[in-house]
């Protein structure tokens, strides 16, 4: 594993925490030797993120559309700043250049990202790991949204082994480094065996 994608909120969030545990999960990436590859901006956990990789000497890679320059600070200090131009293939970009997904906390685009990656790893599309650092459990009602989703037999349960949690950054990135990839073999019951 080189390069971890990670996505965050645009925003600080209520309380200190969040923001300390994004820069331990910045401070444990460049401490690893990883790079960090994220949306570019200067702002909220992500910009909290990238400073302290870049604080520790690290490499990061920012990719950002052109459009939102000005809805997003660009982080002046970025390694590498991959200009696109839609979110689509900024998602796509920062997918290829990485081998590994976490998810701070984050609102509606954070969530968004972390389905989308969610859904290509069940149908087959890659195998990497997707983490989640469940800040003051900020993802525990997501975990049991997708345990009821299992019950109700929407999600089979071998799907939830492509998420990786943990509520701290040191032991989140010793999982993913250790994930062992999974593969399966079909999504839909109904299909005949």
């Amino acid at each position: 594993m080189k390069r971890i994608c990670v996505f965050a909120g645009s925003n600080l969030g209520n309380g200190s925490s969040y923001q300390v545990q994004a820069r331990c999960l910045g401070e444990e990436i460049a401490k690893s030797g990883l790079e960090l590859v994220y949306g570019g901006s200067s702002v909220g956990l992500m910009g909290e993120v990238a400073n302290k990789v870049l604080e520790r000497g690290g490499t990061v890679i920012g990719v950002l559309p052109t459009s939102l320059f000005r809805g997003e600070f660009v982080h002046p200090g970025l390694t590498r700043l991959i200009e696109v131009k839609d979110m689509h293939e900024r998602k796509a970009t920062m997918g290829n250049l990485s081998d590994a997904y976490i998810a701070l906390p984050g609102g509606y685009g954070t969530f968004e990202e972390l389905f989308e990656v969610i859904s290509w790893a069940q149908l087959g599309i890659h195998q990497k790991p997707i983490g989640l650092l469940n800040v003051e459990g900020y993802y525990t009602p997501l975990l049991n949204l997708i345990d009821h989703a299992i019950r109700a037999g929407f999600v089979q349960e071998r799907h939830k082994e492509v998420l990786v949690v943990a509520e701290d950054a040191p032991t989140l990135i010793k999982k993913l480094q250790e994930f062992v990839p999974v593969s399966f073999e079909k999504k839909w019951d109904q299909l005949a065996e």
